[in-house]
Protein backbone atom coordinates (compact mmCIF):
# COMPACT_ATOMS: atom_id res chain seq x y z
CA UNK A 1 0.00 0.00 0.00
CA UNK A 2 1.53 3.26 -1.09
CA UNK A 3 1.16 6.32 1.07
CA UNK A 4 0.45 4.38 4.27
CA UNK A 5 2.84 5.33 7.02
CA UNK A 6 3.78 3.06 9.85
CA UNK A 7 3.10 4.48 13.30
CA UNK A 8 6.21 5.96 14.81
CA UNK A 9 7.67 4.39 17.88
CA UNK A 10 9.24 6.65 20.44
CA UNK A 11 12.28 5.21 22.12
CA UNK A 12 13.44 6.16 25.59
CA UNK A 13 17.05 7.26 26.05
CA UNK A 14 17.76 3.91 27.71
CA UNK A 15 16.38 2.00 24.72
CA UNK A 16 18.37 4.14 22.31
CA UNK A 17 21.64 3.58 24.17
CA UNK A 18 20.94 -0.15 24.40
CA UNK A 19 20.34 -0.33 20.63
CA UNK A 20 23.46 1.73 19.89
CA UNK A 21 25.53 -0.65 22.01
CA UNK A 22 23.92 -3.61 20.26
CA UNK A 23 25.03 -2.19 16.90
CA UNK A 24 28.56 -1.68 18.26
CA UNK A 25 28.67 -5.35 19.29
CA UNK A 26 27.39 -6.49 15.90
CA UNK A 27 29.93 -4.30 14.10
CA UNK A 28 32.72 -5.71 16.28
CA UNK A 29 31.60 -9.21 15.23
CA UNK A 30 32.04 -8.25 11.58
CA UNK A 31 28.49 -7.29 10.57
CA UNK A 32 28.08 -4.40 8.20
CA UNK A 33 26.18 -1.30 9.29
CA UNK A 34 23.12 -1.98 7.12
CA UNK A 35 22.55 -5.44 8.60
CA UNK A 36 23.26 -4.29 12.15
CA UNK A 37 20.78 -1.42 11.83
CA UNK A 38 18.17 -3.76 10.37
CA UNK A 39 18.56 -6.07 13.37
CA UNK A 40 17.77 -3.26 15.83
CA UNK A 41 14.72 -2.40 13.70
CA UNK A 42 15.46 1.25 12.88
CA UNK A 43 16.45 3.02 9.70
CA UNK A 44 20.01 3.94 8.87
CA UNK A 45 19.10 7.61 9.16
CA UNK A 46 17.72 7.07 12.67
CA UNK A 47 20.84 5.15 13.69
CA UNK A 48 23.19 7.90 12.53
CA UNK A 49 21.04 10.60 14.15
CA UNK A 50 21.04 8.67 17.43
CA UNK A 51 24.78 8.09 17.18
CA UNK A 52 25.41 11.81 16.69
CA UNK A 53 23.12 12.75 19.57
CA UNK A 54 23.81 9.98 22.08
CA UNK A 55 27.20 8.59 21.10
CA UNK A 56 29.42 8.27 24.16
CA UNK A 57 26.75 9.19 26.71
CA UNK A 58 25.85 7.14 29.74
CA UNK A 59 22.21 6.37 30.51
CA UNK A 60 22.11 9.04 33.23
CA UNK A 61 23.59 11.62 30.90
CA UNK A 62 21.05 10.74 28.19
CA UNK A 63 18.17 11.10 30.67
CA UNK A 64 19.49 14.47 31.80
CA UNK A 65 19.90 15.59 28.17
CA UNK A 66 16.26 14.75 27.39
CA UNK A 67 15.06 16.53 30.56
CA UNK A 68 17.05 19.63 29.64
CA UNK A 69 15.70 19.58 26.07
CA UNK A 70 12.12 19.43 27.38
CA UNK A 71 12.79 22.24 29.87
CA UNK A 72 14.40 24.34 27.13
CA UNK A 73 11.37 23.88 24.88
CA UNK A 74 9.04 24.88 27.73
CA UNK A 75 11.08 28.01 28.45
CA UNK A 76 11.17 28.96 24.76
CA UNK A 77 7.38 28.74 24.62
CA UNK A 78 7.13 30.93 27.75
CA UNK A 79 9.43 33.55 26.24
CA UNK A 80 7.45 33.53 23.00
CA UNK A 81 4.17 34.01 24.91
CA UNK A 82 5.61 36.86 26.98
CA UNK A 83 7.07 38.53 23.88
CA UNK A 84 3.69 38.35 22.17
CA UNK A 85 1.99 39.82 25.24
CA UNK A 86 4.52 42.66 25.30
CA UNK A 87 3.98 43.43 21.61
CA UNK A 88 0.21 43.52 22.10
CA UNK A 89 0.55 45.85 25.10
CA UNK A 90 2.93 48.14 23.18
CA UNK A 91 0.49 48.37 20.27
CA UNK A 92 -2.40 49.10 22.64
CA UNK A 93 -0.38 51.79 24.41
CA UNK A 94 0.52 53.46 21.11
CA UNK A 95 -3.15 53.63 20.16
CA UNK A 96 -3.99 55.61 23.32
CA UNK A 97 -1.81 58.61 22.45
Amino acid sequence: MKGVEMPRKRHSPEQILRKLREVEVLLAKGENVARAVKQIEVTGQTFYRWRNEYGGLSIDQARKLKQLELENARLKRAVADLTLDKLILNEAAEGNF
